[in-house]
């Protein structure tokens, strides 16, 4: 497995890294468990989940997918193998995450999530912990509002006043570091502003830089490249590409109007990223590429991402061995110019059709 250095720091990842999103709700205990041992046995050292999961997000089984990370890292005895990251909500109505009350990114309920958190990972520390989204409405690209999530619509802001100001979450961050509850940490589902912000709060010297940004990226969603790529680059964020295969939609078994039984899309209604107008046709386009060139599409979609100079780690999740043994040999994939080509000459024509 290559391994790749975490932004500024002295950490270095695996360039998979295992998401977690489905154990405790699609997966049970021991899938989760067979999953990390797996991935652990192909030189994986990095896994990535958050306070929301599962998903869906549900009252009755938030958390649980910490609860098996957790119990298989006791099992185990290997925290100090793990390069462990988790998340905590952005804002939400969603009360059930804070006992009772809608929850922001403030240091009541910042500290509230980390200490649930650590409790159900069984540790007493995170080695990475970022902001699922930010406490501000920010542009689709960067924070999709969809049916079923828990995300903020913009108009649930009263205005700019009603935002938690980016200095104050980032001195809850540095407390938190300070006392070692965590290491580094990072964003995700920001944009090139939101990041900047961060970056110019730490500059003034209210607390550190984020480490990474876990952003969708795959050949549906280039946007990173418009201008998240230059910004991560030159300030030394890493970018942990989240969603390689689209939530499933670049495989393949969802082409010519297919749904599979036990799919993602017959159980949840939460495909309306990857269900935009066009979408189909640029998706089974894809999936005869990747044919062309003798590979499975999601083995195709997958080496795209993680031969991406600008990708630290791509996060994979899969809900059975047989997924996660195909994601974890994209690494194991020579990306050509021949492929790239191919490729850009898709893009070329129809952009970012699933943003």
């Amino acid at each position: 497995m290559k391994m790749s250095r975490l932004g500024r720091t002295d950490l270095l990842v695996s360039r998979i890294c295992l998401g977690s999103m489905t154990w405790g709700q699609q997966n049970t205990e021991q899938e989760g468990h067979a999953q990390m041992d797996l991935a652990f046995s192909r030189g994986v050292n990095f896994i990535d989940t958050a306070e929301l999961y599962p998903i869906p997000p549900k009252a009755d089984t938030q958390g649980q997918t910490e609860r098996i990370i957790g119990s298989w890292m006791k099992a185990r005895g290997n925290r100090d193998k793990v390069v462990l990251a988790s998340k905590v909500v952005g804002r939400t109505a969603n009360e059930y995450f804070r006992g009772g009350r809608p929850s922001t990114l403030n240091r009541a309920d910042i500290f509230d999530a980390v200490d649930k958190s650590l409790a159900k990972l069984q540790t007493d520390y995170l080695d990475i912990y970022q902001i699922h989204w930010p406490d501000r409405p920010v542009p689709w690209g960067a924070n999709p509002t969809r049916i079923g999530s828990t995300k903020p619509r913009a108009d649930a802001f009263g205005g700019p006043d009603d935002e938690v100001p980016i200095a104050e979450t980032l001195a809850v961050f540095d407390e938190l570091v300070k006392i070692g509850k965590i290491r580094h940490y990072g964003l995700s589902n920001d944009s090139s502003w939101g990041v900047m912000r961060f970056v110019a709060e730490a500059d003034k010297g209210i607390g550190p830089r984020p480490v990474s940004l876990q952003n969708a990226y795959n050949l549906l969603n280039r946007t990173f490249e418009v201008n998240l790529a230059e910004v991560c680059d030159r300030e030394g964020i890493s970018l942990l590409a989240y969603s390689p295969v689209a939530q499933g939609y670049l495989t393949g078994k969802y082409d010519n109007g297919a749904r599979p039984e036990g799919s993602r899309t017959r159980l949840f209604n939460r495909g309306q990223r990857y269900e935009t107008p066009n979408a189909a046709e640029v998706q089974l386009e894809y999936s005869t590429l990747a044919r062309s060139f003798g590979m499975e599409p999601a083995l195709f979609a997958g080496a795209y991402v993680a031969s991406r100079p600008f990708v630290t780690a791509s996060i994979v999740g899969a809900t059975n061995l047989s997924q996660l043994q195909l994601a974890l040999s994209a690494v194991d994939v020579t990306w050509t110019e021949e492929m790239q080509t191919a490729v850009d000459a898709i893009h070329q024509r129809v952009g970012n059709p699933c943003p």
